[in-house]
Parts: C-alpha cells; structure tokens; sequence
C-alpha cells in the first residue's frame, strides 16, 4: 500500500469569492442605483456607461500591455468594470462625453497601474478619476438635471441628456433643466441666512432628503443590503461610515436645528449610501481588520460630514475616502488582531 501522497501549493482549499465573481455581485447590486436613476433622471447614466465601459477596458488593456503582461485575465477579472460603473453612477447624467472619457481614464491608468495594478493601488480608482473631473470641472460637474419627482418629463430629460452628452445643449435650454442638488442648495440656503425649515420647503427635497437622490440612496441600501447577505463586504465599514456621518449630524440637528440637517437627512442624500456600500468597502484600499474597518470606516463618515458643512464642496464623500485611504495602512499597523493564545 502506497503512502504517498498528493501534494499542491497553498491554498488547498478555493473560497468562494473569486475576483471575477466579486466583481459580477458587485455589478449586480448596483443595478437598482442605476434603474432608479436613470427612471428619475433620464437615460444620461446609459450615455456615461457606453463611453465608461470602453474607455476603462481600452486603458486596461493598454497599461497590461506597457506593463508587459496579458490583457484577458485582467479584462476578465471585472475589476475594470466596476471602477467604470462607479464614474458613470457618480457623475451627473449631463456630464459630456469626453469628461466621463478622461476621469475614467485617469482613474483606470493613474488611480490604478500607476501604483501596479489591482491589488497595490492605495486609492480607489473611481475615486481618483471623479476627484480630478470635479477639481478640474467643477461646472460640468455641478449640472444635474431636475429629477421626475421635482417636475421634470423623462422626454425632455432625454433631449437633454443626449445634448449635453454631445456637448451641443444651449446654454438657455440647457439651464431650463438644471438644478441644484438638495446638498447644493442646502449650502447656499444656510449662506442666504435661511433656516432648514425654509430650506427643506421647496419642490426640491422629499421625505428622507433631497427629491431624486432620496431614492437613489434607498437603492444603492437594497444594494448595500444584498451584498452583506452575500458577505461579499462586511458589515463594519457600512456601519462606522454611516455612524461618522449620523452622529455629529444628530448633535449639531440638537444643539442648531435651524443651521444643520439631521442624520436621516444627511445618510440619504447625496452618496452617502453609495460610498458607504460601494466605494469604502472597496477591500483593496480599505483597512484589513476588523476594528481597523470601524476606525476607517467612522473616519470616512465624520470628514464627508465635515466636508459638507465646512469644506469648499457640498458632498464630500470622494475626498473623505481617498483621506482614508492614505491612512488605512497607518490604521492597519495600529489595529493588528491579537495572536490566539497571546496574553494582552
């Protein structure tokens, strides 16, 4: 009898979560952010996506090949995907062509194969591409069309979206369907000297937050939720993200309810969900344990609240999370897990 056996290099065992199939789960949690927003908003989120998605897997492909590497195991791993549809869903629907072209761009090559490709980036490569559009266009960035629930027509969302995409809109026409945010007008409603009840009166806000983007941050939840019953991202960053934002929004609403939103507010409008779920959790970037995942997490919350309230752009979600991102391993060395059997 042979007492030989078969032997493999680590690991022994495969998990479940591929690359690919992580990629394909997030993508599919996404689709309800983008259903309801392109219902609310018109079909600019499809035009961004047609011109995201190639552009992503052309500079993938491209930095694989100046790299020296092959090009079909990183086409087909999703990872550029993703950081496509995360551009697409971030920027306004209205966004021209080439703007979407060049922050995905920069996001894909610089964000990403700059540092070596997927798993040595520091930044969220979505993150990074938004960053430098809205730094670098911020007007561009700050057209958002009128969503359905404040009075626009899916029609005339569509003529516009296709003209704004094409860089042909006139400015008269164009800004007939333009308006600000809840979070834009918030600030310059506050700047006015109008209390937050004056503010929140207008056609443009709802129930939980701003009219539009109440309901897109319920999606990017139903999302969210799904990829926790997946346990494709873990609960802690979700939670200490949204817990940085609600807790000092809940002290300033108690202490100045005139001057500052709540925390239902302030978790429900603008990318406050879909950073939460979709951009934090991003586990490359992210800090590794799990108390670490709560300090980073808490860290992203409490600067995207004082960005909003304090800072020079009305959401701060992609600069609270690149911050953190520059932080996680800093956050990593401090929160290393006792070894089992250790004496603290």
């Amino acid at each position: 009898m042979s007492t030989r056996f078969q032997a493999s290099i680590a690991p022994h065992a495969l998990g479940g979560h591929s690359v690919p199939r992580v990629m394909r789960l997030v993508l599919a949690a996404m689709l309800p952010v983008a259903v309801v927003q392109v219902a609310l908003y018109g079909p600019g989120l499809l035009l961004q996506v047609g011109v995201a998605v190639p552009t992503a897997l052309a500079c993938e492909a491209l930095a694989m090949r100046l790299r020296g590497r092959a090009a079909a195991p990183a086409l087909g791993d999703g990872s550029a995907l993703v950081t496509a549809a995360l551009v697409a869903l971030s920027v306004t629907p209205f966004a021209p062509w080439w703007l979407t072209v060049g922050g995905t761009a920069v996001g894909v090559l610089v964000g990403k194969h700059a540092y070596g490709g997927l798993g040595h980036n520091p930044f969220n490569p979505a993150m990074v591409g938004y960053a430098a559009m809205l730094m670098s266009f911020p007007l561009a960035m700050s057209r958002w069309p009128v969503p359905l629930d404040a009075g626009a027509t899916w029609p005339a969302l569509a003529v516009q979206s296709w003209a704004a995409f094409s860089d042909t809109a006139p400015s008269a026409r164009f800004d007939a369907w333009t308006g600000a945010t809840a979070l834009d007008a918030l600030r310059s409603g506050l700047a006015l000297r109008y209390t937050m009840q004056e503010i929140t009166a207008g056609t443009g806000f709802g129930g939980l937050a701003g009219a539009g983007s109440q309901w897109v941050n319920l999606a990017a939840l139903a999302g969210g939720a799904f990829l926790l019953v997946r346990r494709i991202v873990r609960w802690q960053i979700p939670f200490a993200m949204l817990a940085g934002i609600a807790a000092p929004a809940a002290v300033m609403h108690w202490m100045d309810p005139g001057a500052y939103p709540g925390p239902l507010f302030e978790c429900f409008a603008g990318a406050a969900m879909l950073g939460a779920f979709f951009i934090a959790t991003d586990p490359v970037t992210a800090a590794a344990s799990d108390r670490g995942r709560l300090v980073y997490g808490a860290g992203i919350g409490l600067l995207t609240w004082a960005i909003r309230h304090w800072g020079s752009y009305p959401d701060g979600v992609a600069f609270a999370v690149l911050t953190m991102n520059l932080a996680a391993p800093l956050i990593d060395r401090w929160t290393i897990p006792r070894i089992h059997g250790d004496r603290p």
